[in-house]
């Protein structure tokens, strides 16, 4: 068996990801993806539904690291297109601010965020998506639920790692929690 060398800058192989992730926080972003009306009142969230490492089903936000020389823009876009499809036509604003920022650790409670995998840091964003959203990769559906939806107890407990808080914070960020 030959041993493949990642060529695609930015990107660490699992060995070195690894040995990384055991001796610091890796940047991530997170990104709630929202329809809008003409007003800019949020209608819908955009919710993926994922099968984990451990075999369980949940619903999840779109998210992933930041690469080397990334800016965060790009990494955002990066992971909206691959979750959501060439088409999804996400609206970055022109100067993106976090609407929170979310510091997962492998050891539960720390924080309500737990990645058992790492001590990560992730930048949240709610992003507007105006196209044909297709889900791809490792998401077997995206679902488009009204905020009161997204927000209801059934919804947040299909969420794992926080990610619940992070919706919550993202609906109370634009004015939608009920």
């Amino acid at each position: 068996m030959t041993e493949m060398t990642e060529t695609t800058p930015g990107w660490l192989s699992r060995e070195e990801l690894e040995s990384t992730r055991a001796r610091m926080p890796i940047l991530y972003v997170d990104a709630v993806p929202v329809r809008v009306d003409d007003t800019g009142m949020v209608t819908r969230v955009g919710l993926l539904l994922r099968i984990g490492s451990d075999g369980t089903v949940s619903r999840a936000l779109v998210s992933g690291r930041v690469l080397h020389y990334e800016r965060v823009r790009d990494a955002l876009l990066r992971h909206l297109e691959k979750d959501l499809g060439p088409v999804a036509l996400p609206r970055i604003p022109a100067s993106p601010q976090p609407f929170t920022v979310a510091e997962y650790f492998p050891t539960a409670g720390v924080t309500p965020y737990h990645d058992p995998r790492q001590h990560a840091v992730s930048l949240a964003y709610v992003v507007p998506v105006a196209g044909d959203c297709r889900p791809r990769q490792d998401a077997l559906d995206l679902v488009w639920f009204t905020p009161e939806e997204a927000a209801s107890p059934m919804v947040l407990g299909e969420m794992s790692g926080g990610q619940d808080v992070l919706l919550k914070q993202a609906l109370a960020h634009v004015g939608r929690l009920p």
